[in-house]
């Protein structure tokens, strides 16, 4: 084989989920690699998102369960008190712990590590660190940056890469958008114990969620403390003696501690320059791909939140497995479907969905099925919580295929992971309903729910 022209078969800009899968699997192969990181190993997901708000989430939790003790006979010497310096700390000090092991697993994988924000010279050349490096394909995985919208006091506000380390704890919080991320940590400073704002300029959060999911989600979030305030937006932030004083645009005024602007994010792209190559990207400055993860220059690569998929970690990972298949593989790999991808919620209580929303599925098919179950879990008999859950299936009427499943309620996400493996299998409701349940459980509903709710 004649030596390379290059200095490396792949390098990858961005050392988070999909990019660190990517390179080390492409490794694997044989292929020589090395990755540019000028930030965090592990990308958002394990330092500014995923992992730190899932422990978050987790802390938020026990104030519920230290209210529902007493039902069950478990009396509390004194009120519980909550440090938000040790969870923080405690935080710290696990990201610290699993950025180390991103570091090994690259290191153990033969692929270079370059600590620099590395950018495009050519098709073939980037730049970092002072030193340009030839490479036959570029991967693009620098994944997603927070975005907030302009308004007078916008510098006032945090974004969600620094909320998670506020030097002290806000007693009055405010959150700003409708997303994952909005109502994820609205419920989770409402658990911690601050007096929790959520604006949202459209009259329901979760847009693109199934409809009685949005629904079902609000109304417990409210009977948690959660203040919800639709169809408003935030008109001007300002300082004030003693915080910040929040005017929206339907006129009232809220004194707050802090505001997190949930606005979403977009593409870390900045100063990469593939301006200079012209590659192609859609209106919302995401890049263009094709089936092989294949920009408009084909040498150049890209995967995960700066293309557009759904932009959850599983996805990158799975998008990495499937570029190195196609590149470096011996076989064409079938594509990634991303309809059936089941994704979880963390607010309290959690939801879990997975395909279709009954409206989607009232859209494609001539006549479905639903069933829905609403109700109070066991666990709640004795704390004496109002708390309910929802549980939803959806079928194709014709071909008696599950299209859909939905869960709003505690570990919602633990048990959808297991329903869709079986919505991705394409089982019928007939096969759900021959399925035995686990009893007493909650997750039983999935099996049992016999007479549809509606067509």
């Amino acid at each position: 084989m004649p030596v390379s022209e290059f200095d490396y078969d792949l390098f990858v800009i961005g050392a988070g989920s999909g990019g660190v899968r990517a390179a080390r699997t492409a490794a694997a192969t044989g292929a020589r690699v090395a990755v540019a990181e000028d930030r965090y190993l592990g990308g958002t997901c394990v330092n500014v998102g995923c992992v730190p708000k899932k422990l978050y989430s987790y802390a938020a939790h026990f104030h519920d369960s230290f209210e529902d003790a007493g039902g069950f006979g478990w009396n509390l010497p004194e009120a519980p008190t909550f440090d938000w310096a040790t969870l923080r700390d405690n935080k710290i000090g696990e990201i610290k712990r699993l950025n180390g092991i991103y570091g090994r697993l690259l290191d153990n994988a033969g692929v270079r590590l370059i600590n620099g924000r590395a950018s495009v010279v050519d098709a073939h050349h980037v730049s970092v660190g002072g030193e340009t490096i030839s490479a036959e394909k570029i991967l693009v995985a620098v994944g997603g940056w927070p975005w907030v919208p302009d308004f007078p006091g916008k510098e006032l506000t945090l974004d969600s890469n620094r909320v998670f380390d506020l030097d002290s704890f806000p007693e009055r919080f405010l959150v700003l958008g409708g997303g994952y991320i909005a109502v994820e940590f609205a419920s989770i400073f409402n658990g911690l114990g601050s007096d929790t704002h959520l604006i949202y300029r459209g009259d329901l959060f979760l847009r693109g969620f199934d409809q009685e999911v949005r629904e079902f989600t609000r109304d417990e979030m409210a009977k948690k403390g959660v203040n919800l305030h639709f169809g408003t937006n935030i008109e001007t932030i300002e300082k004030v003696e003693g915080g910040l004083k929040v005017t929206l645009t339907s006129g009232e005024a809220l004194e707050v501690d802090a505001v997190l602007a949930a606005t979403g994010r977009r593409p870390h792209l900045e100063g990469l320059g593939l301006d200079k190559l012209d590659v192609a990207t859609s209106d919302d400055g995401k890049l263009k791909i094709n089936e092989r993860f294949e920009t408009s220059v084909p040498s150049i690569l890209a995967l995960g939140d700066v293309t557009d998929g759904p932009e959850l970690t599983p996805v990158a990972l799975e998008e990495a497995m499937k570029l190195v298949e196609h590149h470096f593989g011996d076989t064409t790999p079938a594509p990634l479907d991303y309809e059936r991808i089941a994704t979880a919620v963390f607010c309290h209580p959690n939801i879990g969905t997975v395909g279709l929303s009954e409206e989607a599925a009232r859209e494609r098919f001539d006549a479905i099925r639903v069933y829905s179950a609403d109700f109070r879990p066991m666990k709640h008999t004795l704390s004496g919580s109002s708390e309910r859950c929802l549980m939803k299936l959806i079928v194709d009427d014709a071909s008696d295929v599950v299209v859909g499943a939905h869960m709003v309620g505690d570990e919602a996400g633990e048990i959808i992971q297991g329903i869709a493996i079986a919505v991705r299998a394409g089982l019928t409701k007939a096969q759900f309903d021959q399925t035995v349940g686990i009893h007493p459980t909650g997750a039983e509903e999935f099996v049992t729910m016999r007479t549809p709710t509606r067509n």
